[in-house]
């Protein structure tokens, strides 16, 4: 059995501590009860948080996709775009994506149910490595290279900073920050536009050989 502050940091994307406080609160019931810290409930165990069930399942799933540039990444079809759930099949629909990408980026995304996972991997306090491909329509001027990497260019929600380095076509962008649009808003702010962005690697998982809008399980 699984203890009860672990499958509900995993299911709602919290930490333990914080699952821990819920059920402190007596914000969390198990079959109709008030739950007590250090509770392990039974697999078919009915469990709410702050009024809402939870899921019961106690299997955790990871899947990796190399999501195409022009899809979405939330559940419902957005305009003319498509969902990255039409690339992956019925028994993975309730499965979460751990963050985003943009629909005109495209690269590595992962999906899971565990949400303590998906919290360790997109919290900034983890800062978990993430690398780009990036190309522009013109040239990187150096100046700008390093102003980025040493001192940050200022935008609405911050400073942004990043390591770029160039490659034999375009430029490679390192950061553990995953603000939204980030590396798009940054290089605009110097008068760039990002022509491509494709995420080859997230924390230790990589694309690798997968052909866009291909996926792969993997075990978390």
């Amino acid at each position: 059995m699984t203890r009860l502050n672990k499958h509900i940091a995993r299911i709602l994307g919290i930490s333990r501590r914080e699952a821990d406080n819920l059920i402190d609160d007596g914000k969390v019931t198990v079959d109709g009860k008030v739950a007590q810290l250090g509770e392990q409930p039974g697999e078919d165990a009915d469990i709410v948080v702050d009024g809402q069930q939870i899921d019961k399942s106690t299997t955790t799933r990871l899947i990796a996709l190399n999501k195409p540039v022009g899809y979405v990444c939330s559940r419902k079809q957005q305009g003319d775009s498509p969902t990255i759930y039409s690339l992956l099949p019925s028994d993975q629909q309730q499965l979460k994506t751990v963050g985003r990408l943009d629909r005109d980026s495209s690269g590595i995304i992962l999906l899971t149910n565990d949400g303590d996972f998906a919290h360790q991997m997109t919290h900034p306090k983890f800062s978990k490595i993430k690398i780009y491909e990036v190309e522009l329509d013109k040239p990187l001027q150096p100046l700008h290279q390093q102003m980025i990497y040493e001192h940050g260019i200022k935008l609405d929600d911050g400073v942004s900073k990043f390591l770029v380095t160039k490659l034999e076509t375009g430029y490679k962008v390192v950061m553990k920050e995953g603000r939204n649009r980030q590396i798009r808003r940054t290089f605009d702010a110097l008068g760039y536009t990002v022509t491509k962005l494709h995420r080859t690697q997230f924390g230790n998982y990589l694309v690798d050989d997968l052909a866009p809008k291909q996926w792969r399980e993997i075990d978390s």
